[in-house]
């Protein structure tokens, strides 16, 4: 696609520049009024997603949890059975050999019990610390979903109070954009977005730049104000205009 080309004057470039300048400008000092609200909306939704994956993880190492207590008790009760089968058999023992065998059997039965025990309570130890965990962070949570509401509710009053007024800027910038040839236009752009303020064009003040206030050399502000060609200022790159073409246009 060919890129555009206008062809008017020096002059009325600047002027023409200066006018969306000014039109994107008011479009910034709406986006102003939303302030931070956006990035801390999706800050909030970034921590809302970040706890939910903490929670999950914490739900399911209590899950795992609580069926080893499961199996512990199934063990636990396992080896009581067999306690008691085994003293049942040593009331008919008939030999040594076979009492010291259930003997060490009763033995081990009970050693089980008490291992099975202690694994038991410690997992109770481990399941009340994971509901604690749980609790704080559902908590954290929930009260970072209410502060997501109540930014998200603050932002949609502003949009929908300057949401018509941007729309019919933005309308009215991109009608101003056809004015320009495409080359000046990216430049402009890309001055836009590289500077802090979005200013692009400035005027010569006091024989500096009113950009980045370094000063502009006599020869140089005589050729910004016969309008030969575009110039920037070397320092911070930005248009440089007479202040009579901003004073024109005011």
């Amino acid at each position: 696609m060919a890129k555009k080309t206008i062809s008017i004057s020096v002059e009325e470039k600047l002027k023409a520049l200066y006018d969306l300048q000014c039109v994107d400008s008011e479009i910034d000092e709406l986006r102003v009024v939303r302030g931070e609200l956006p990035v801390e909306i999706q800050d909030l939704e970034d921590e809302i997603s970040r706890l939910e994956t903490r929670l999950e993880k914490f739900e399911e190492e209590k899950s795992i949890l609580k069926a080893d207590q499961k199996a512990k008790k199934v063990a636990i009760k396992n080896s009581e059975e067999l306690i008691v089968r085994y003293k049942k058999q040593l009331e008919n023992i008939k030999n040594n050999r076979e009492f010291t065998s259930l003997t060490k059997e009763l033995e081990f039965q009970e050693l089980e019990i008490q291992l099975s025990d202690k694994r038991t309570n410690e997992i109770k130890a481990k399941v009340l610390m994971k509901d604690e965990v749980i609790a704080s962070t559902t908590e954290d949570l929930n009260e970072n979903k209410e502060d997501l509401e109540g930014k998200k509710s603050e932002l949609s009053e502003i949009t929908a109070e300057t949401e018509k007024e941007e729309k019919s800027l933005i309308k009215k910038s991109k009608s101003s954009q056809k004015k320009i040839d495409d080359r000046l236009l990216s430049s402009y752009k890309r001055i836009r977005t590289s500077v802090r303020n979005g200013l692009a064009l400035v005027s010569v003040d006091r024989d500096a730049c009113g950009g980045c206030f370094n000063k502009i050399p006599p020869q140089r502000q005589l050729d910004i104000k016969l309008h030969k060609k575009i110039i920037v200022c070397e320092h911070c790159g930005r248009i440089l205009v007479d202040s009579n073409i901003l004073s024109e246009q005011e």
